[in-house]
């Protein structure tokens, strides 16, 4: 094989050991025996994990994955799409972060990643009570990292692409959850044999937990418009991330939520408005429950023990909040809906 003029040198730390493989075979012209000599291991492994790897490279997400590493590291075209100016792949740091806040999105029912090429951001989305919901929006470097980790794989193709959490993305967020070394990057690329025996794990949010509950008549404990209502402002929250860098302090309203400026409807900035009017209908205590478990995704338990309150006292608390979370929206009617 020719080797290539300007073979990869630095390559992030999340990048699993088979991606290291492979562009060392492929962008720096090595062979697999002296790849498997230096890795300490017999040619056909090597040969393996190459072959395993090239066989992935009909994902968008993988392709261009790839290309992000190269130009990071040569400065050239990206393959697949992209320029010279195209973002770089996302440190480990940051990779970690996102991975914490999309995972257990991604690991709920019916959830799937949706991206197309042309999109600068892909969007977790999972069908509910009131139609289609966007449960996350990530960054493209980002999703393309996750597929890179084989933490996501392509259900179905075409113009907008649909994507699962695997089998090792389950296994990375079991390690999330259980909080092994919760201040460290401890997401690193061994997740073939750290994804071996583990059983699948489902994250879903407290509200859709409560909505499987039943009280003593068989009534749900909450209806479909509450969880409606939860829904609508987890996604007005996760599109307030998605705007210009600036930071939300949204720590800052679980001491009490402040009155919104003006602003128009769309976009990041509408939705973060749309947040803040909510919280701040609601009052102290009952926007500390509703950002606490439908945005911020905590349990019951743990923001019943952040404010202090008695157990088992959370779940009321929450429904109160639904039900004055609902009231307003109705009152807002559609010109409080995000547009598009």
């Amino acid at each position: 094989m020719t080797a290539n003029l300007s073979p990869i040198t630095h390559l992030p730390e999340w990048v699993p050991s088979a991606v290291r493989l492979y562009l060392s075979h492929t962008e720096s012209g090595r062979s697999l025996r002296d790849i498997a000599r230096a890795e300490g291991v017999h040619a056909s492994t090597v040969l393996r994990q190459v072959r395993r790897f090239e066989n992935r490279r009909d994902d968008l997400l993988v392709e261009c994955a790839l290309g992000r590493l190269r130009q990071s590291d040569t400065r050239l075209p990206l393959i697949g799409d992209g320029g010279p100016d195209a973002p770089p792949p996302p440190c480990e740091e940051t990779l970690d972060a996102e991975a914490r806040r999309v995972l257990p999105r991604l690991a709920e029912e019916g959830a799937l990643l949706v991206v197309a090429p042309d999109m600068e951001r892909a969007v977790v989305l999972r069908d509910g009570a009131s139609g289609t919901v966007r449960l996350a929006v990530l960054d493209r470097p980002v999703a393309e990292a996750f597929a890179l980790r084989d933490w996501i794989a392509c259900v179905q193709a075409g113009r907008v692409l649909r994507y699962e959490l695997t089998t090792t993305g389950r296994a990375a967020l079991r390690r999330l959850v259980q909080g092994d070394d919760p201040q460290a990057s401890t997401l690193r690329a061994s997740e073939d044999d750290e994804c071996r025996g583990t059983r699948p794990i489902t994250v879903e949010s407290p509200v859709t937990a409560l909505a499987r509950r039943r009280d003593k008549d068989g009534k749900p404990f909450l209806t479909p418009d509450l969880v409606a209502a939860a829904e609508r402002l987890r996604e007005d929250f996760e599109t307030a991330q998605t705007g210009p860098r600036v930071t939300q302090d949204w720590e800052r309203l679980l001491t009490g939520p402040q009155k919104s400026v003006g602003g128009s409807s769309r976009g990041a900035s509408g939705a973060r408005n749309r947040v803040l009017m909510a919280l701040a209908e609601l009052g102290p205590g009952l926007a500390d429950m509703a950002l606490r478990c439908c945005c911020f995704m905590e349990g019951l338990e743990t923001a019943e023990r952040h404010m202090g309150w008695s157990a088992r006292s959370g779940k009321i608390v929450l429904r109160i909040a639904l039900l004055r979370l609902q009231r307003h929206y109705e009152t807002l009617g559609d010109a409080g809906k995000m547009i598009g």
